[in-house]
């Protein structure tokens, strides 16, 4: 995989060299100078919070929400033990950035996650890391160990009376956990699936006290933020979102990869770092931010820049920043069937019309795609879509309903094709 080393998390990354993930190349790259700011200079809590708002650093998880402003919701003065976890569950179809920052430079996100705890008045973390990320979760153990044999972890750390420390945590896989509070049941040791809010994991998280959970690549920004200031961070991005973002790139491109760019940076000028179209080929249809992310025909995608606000008005989100790209040969119906039956699979049962509908849905477009298609079935997946979105506990069935919305609507007339004639409009790929 390649990495586009422009932003604050891979700048200075040699990701070819076997030692850039170590603590001394680490700090070779001015790392840990962020967490000794704050403790020999004895920053307040809420100055660092105020720093990380300023920054207008937003969730790079999939939501976007201002990163400050979620640490301020802890409870800082409430007695007992508080914590702060982080989202490494990365199951979301074209989703490979995280992997990255934990094999290649993992003490990013541990510093990070040490200046969350100090600001947030947490003494203790976890990573909680996909279960099929297992060189990743190794690697993060071994770096783990370093920090802490150098005193960067534990108690009284650099001297002071703050301690904190911090662990890692395998999951099993399931697409699930990537919800916040199904990743906290499991990391608790029950099945992984999601709580009724409120409350919120801020009031009532890990083993029912305060809890903050961020995204890997939101705290593995931090430590930028409060070693170079907010301002410096939020110029790399546009008004309202500051800072570079690792885009995911795969499909018919000539070099799928990580790509870490300023926010706002126009989907053309990543489509041609990343080589451009595979073969030559043109461009047909483009997922922005993750499988769950409704999909936009080339004619819109070449045309908005890569943030939150740009790709909303689009119709579409910018999710976890994963760019799927289809070329002119793909099928859309088959391409839909495939990402259908996902989430039927990965749903975890526990909401009806999520369980239910898609198994529905997976249903409808197998049948549509094997030629056996009905003519009232695209009113069938609509019915059904809305019949699910806003009814769950989560946002599964929400993300199981918008691919089949972006689909039919930008390619309905490849669906109308293969349920009138049975066979796509010409020979067709989904690879």
């Amino acid at each position: 995989m390649a990495i586009y080393q422009s932003g604050v998390i891979f700048e200075g990354v040699d990701t070819h060299a076997a030692d850039c993930w170590t603590l001394e190349a680490y700090q070779a790259r001015g790392g840990y100078q962020a967490l000794r700011k704050i403790l020999t200079e004895k920053i307040e809590q809420t100055a660092v919070i105020d720093e990380v708002k300023a920054s207008t650093l937003r969730g790079r998880g999939g939501a976007g929400f201002p990163t400050g402003l979620k640490w301020s919701f802890m409870p800082r003065s409430m007695p007992g033990e508080k914590y702060v976890v982080c989202n490494t569950d990365e199951g979301e179809p074209g989703t490979f950035k995280d992997r990255d920052i934990i094999m290649f430079n993992p003490h990013a996100l541990i510093e990070g996650m040490i200046i969350a705890g100090y600001a947030m008045g947490a003494g203790v973390g976890y990573n909680y890391i996909h279960g099929e990320i297992f060189e990743g979760f190794q690697r993060f153990e071994e770096a783990l160990a370093q920090a802490r044999a150098a005193g960067f972890l534990g108690k009284n750390i650099m001297g002071t009376d703050f301690s904190f420390e911090l662990f890692a945590h395998h999951g099993y896989g399931a697409y699930i956990c990537g919800e916040e509070t199904a990743l906290l049941e499991s990391l608790e040791g029950k099945k992984g699936q999601p709580r009724f809010k409120p409350p919120f994991p801020a009031s009532f998280g890990l083993y029912g006290t305060p809890t903050t959970i961020n995204n890997t690549e939101t705290f593995s920004s931090v430590p930028f933020i409060i070693r170079d200031g907010a301002k410096a961070f939020a110029d790399k991005g546009i008004e309202g979102a500051g800072g570079t973002k690792l885009f995911c790139i795969s499909g018919h491109v000539e070099r799928p990869g990580n790509y870490e760019v300023p926010l706002g940076t126009p989907f053309a000028k990543i489509l041609e770092m990343a080589g451009g179209m595979r073969g030559g080929k043109k461009l047909k249809a483009v997922i922005p931010g993750g499988s769950s992310a409704p999909v936009l025909p080339a004619d819109i995608i070449m045309e908005i820049n890569m943030d939150y606000d740009s790709i909303s008005k689009a119709g579409s989100m910018l999710g976890s920043g994963a760019i799927i790209v289809m070329d002119e040969d793909v099928c859309m119906v088959k391409a839909l069937e495939r990402l259908s039956y996902f989430y039927y699979e990965e749903s975890c049962g526990q909401c009806t019309p999520c369980r239910e509908g898609t198994r529905w849905l997976y249903q409808v477009v197998h049948r549509i795609a094997t030629g056996k298609g009905r003519p009232d079935d695209l009113e069938l997946l609509e019915s059904v879509g809305n019949n699910m979105s806003g009814r769950t506990v989560c946002a599964l069935a929400d993300a199981a309903v918008f691919p089949v919305r972006g689909f039919t609507k930008h390619f309905r007339h490849e669906f109308e094709h293969y349920i009138e004639h049975g066979v796509p409009m010409k020979p067709h790929k989904w690879a």
